[in-house]
């Protein structure tokens, strides 16, 4: 089993912690699991992107050039990393910030409202686990 994967958006959408998150479960799996953060120069409210990469045998480095997946936040991210996705990939993108589809036709798609189903939850800061949500569900990795 090998998986990766590049989480992007801006800071504040939590990012990161859809990263961390689901290299906690893949260890509470048993992976071999590695989370690499990158952000942008801005202080606030800058770019933010994390890879994943989840194993069963030990992981070499946590650079993903080409993920298996992506779930961008926001328009920004889907135009920089859409064109990196491995072909046949899954990408779970957020139609609240997104207005366009992405415009590969090789690719597993999935949208998600992420941030009216937050606030329709009552927890708008929670728009990071219904992305994560619908990865794992999309996926299947842990």
């Amino acid at each position: 089993m090998y998986f990766d994967a590049i989480i992007a958006g801006f800071g504040g959408q939590g990012v990161m912690v859809i990263g961390r998150a689901l290299c906690y479960a893949g260890m509470k799996e048993g992976k071999e699991v590695s989370w690499l953060p990158s952000y942008g120069p801005e202080m606030r409210g800058g770019t933010a992107n994390c890879t994943v990469v989840m194993s069963d045998k030990s992981v070499g480095s946590p650079v993903v050039e080409c993920p298996l997946a992506l779930v961008a936040m926001n328009l920004p991210s889907l135009d920089k990393f859409e064109p990196k996705v491995r072909e046949g990939g899954l990408v779970v993108y957020n139609v609240s910030l997104i207005n366009r589809e992405p415009k590969r036709g090789d690719l597993r798609v999935i949208p998600i409202r992420a941030n009216e189903i937050a606030n329709e939850l009552g927890v708008p800061k929670a728009l990071n686990m219904v992305a994560l949500g619908a990865l794992v569900g999309a996926s299947e990795v842990v």
